[in-house]
């Protein structure tokens, strides 16, 4: 019997990645390690911290009881709050997972956040590899591991999920397979208000492959090439996953602003970036008092831009770029939920090549004291976020 190509292609890509996932496996149970011996110490059980927080009883409450009807308007009585704003690919899989086997809809949420935070550390090492090479990707997946908010990565949230998806997209596009990376996007489009970042991300990506295919000739100088065509199919199937949600929620409120209005019940709103400016400037320059949180979240948004910079002078493609640049854009032209905005930071992996493409190249010896600190400093501030802050991580 011959062997299977494409298991055996599969089965060499895993064992290609196998470094990258282990490393990151061992980093995210560092955090979870010392997120447990805390949590012990104050009586309060690992599930309940991971899979029944914040963000994740939302998730829940959608899976058992579906979405809102109607929202309630200025001057109702009762919270402002509608579970519209959450998009619905997580907890369709954490239905179907709990459908499907003994699971309860929390473990089944776990699940799929574990699962999937193993495809993002998969995906992320195959972005690194591809552009430079297996240390840079090894490093790159451990380094997402343990950044400051890496905790939203073992729990109940749609960061995992989003994550698997970006970066599979984004790899789709570096090996010019745009369908796959268009119908990723779609998926993305369906996890998170942000999936519309990773659509703009591939279009950009599209209008240069197709203006490299005619400069080339690929096509004949023409849009009607079997190339062309595929470039054609993702830009088109990347929007369409927010798109049907954000009109799904518009014709379910009978009013086209629909999404913008539930966002808003929420205080999520855009001012242009004063009030992300007005914090950072408190923290800095104002508060006697400032928290860890706030301190940590101000120095995660200064890092990021430098970080940016960086990108920017390494030359990393347009697609990897776009998508950071217009994931930190987001994260700061938006107003409300200050205590967040790092978190909404944690799908934006390539602002970390620079840093990954330094420790890949330096001993084995440094780059293991450097990740090991990491996964431990991680951890303690990942148990500072579910055990002593009092919001969302």
């Amino acid at each position: 019997m011959k062997a299977d190509p494409k298991a055996s292609g599969a089965g060499t890509a895993l064992r290609a990645a196998a470094p990258a996932l282990l490393g990151y496996t061992v980093v995210r149970l560092i955090g979870i390690a010392v997120l447990a011996c805390w949590a012990g110490g104050r009586g309060v059980g690992l599930p309940v911290l991971l899979g029944r927080r914040w963000d994740s009883v939302w998730y829940l409450g959608i899976v058992q009881h579906g979405y809102d009807a109607a929202i309630p308007l200025p001057g109702d009585v009762g919270q402002p709050q509608s579970n519209l704003a959450f998009f619905p690919l997580y907890p369709g899989l954490i239905w179907t997972v709990s459908h499907l086997s003994p699971l309860s809809a929390d473990a089944a949420g776990l699940l799929v956040a574990w699962v999937c935070s193993l495809a993002a550390a998969w995906g992320i090492f195959a972005v690194g590899r591809t552009l430079y090479d297996r240390d840079t990707g090894v490093v790159l997946a451990m380094l997402w591991g343990a950044t400051p908010h890496a905790l939203t990565e073992s729990m109940a949230y749609t960061e995992p999920v989003f994550t698997a998806l970006a970066a599979w997209s984004l790899h789709s596009v570096l090996r010019r397979r745009w369908i796959a990376a268009g119908a990723l996007s779609l998926l993305a489009g369906l996890t998170r208000p942000t999936g519309i970042v990773l659509a703009v991300a591939i279009g950009l990506a599209s209008v240069t492959a197709l203006w490299q295919y005619r400069r080339t000739g690929v096509a004949a100088g023409a849009l009607t090439g079997p190339a062309c065509r595929r470039v054609l199919a993702g830009a088109v199937l990347a929007p369409l996953g927010w798109l049907a949600y954000v009109g799904w929620v518009g014709a379910r409120l009978h009013r086209w602003d629909g999404y913008m209005l539930v966002q808003s019940g929420w205080g999520s709103t855009i001012d242009g970036g004063s009030y992300t400016l007005r914090h950072m400037i408190d923290v800095f320059a104002k508060s006697p008092d400032t928290s860890l949180v706030y301190a940590e979240i101000t120095a995660t948004l200064a890092a990021a831009v430098v970080l940016l910079v960086f990108c920017v002078l390494d030359r990393i493609p347009l697609p990897l770029l776009a998508f950071v640049a217009l994931t930190l854009l987001i994260t700061v032209v938006g107003a409300g939920y200050f205590h967040a905005k790092a978190r909404f930071l944690v799908p934006a992996f390539p602002l970390l090549l620079p840093l990954a493409r330094g420790i890949a190249h330096t001993s084995r010896t440094r780059a293991a004291v450097i990740l090991g600190s990491a996964a431990l400093l991680s951890g303690f501030y990942g148990g500072h976020l579910a055990l002593v802050w009092t919001h969302s991580p």
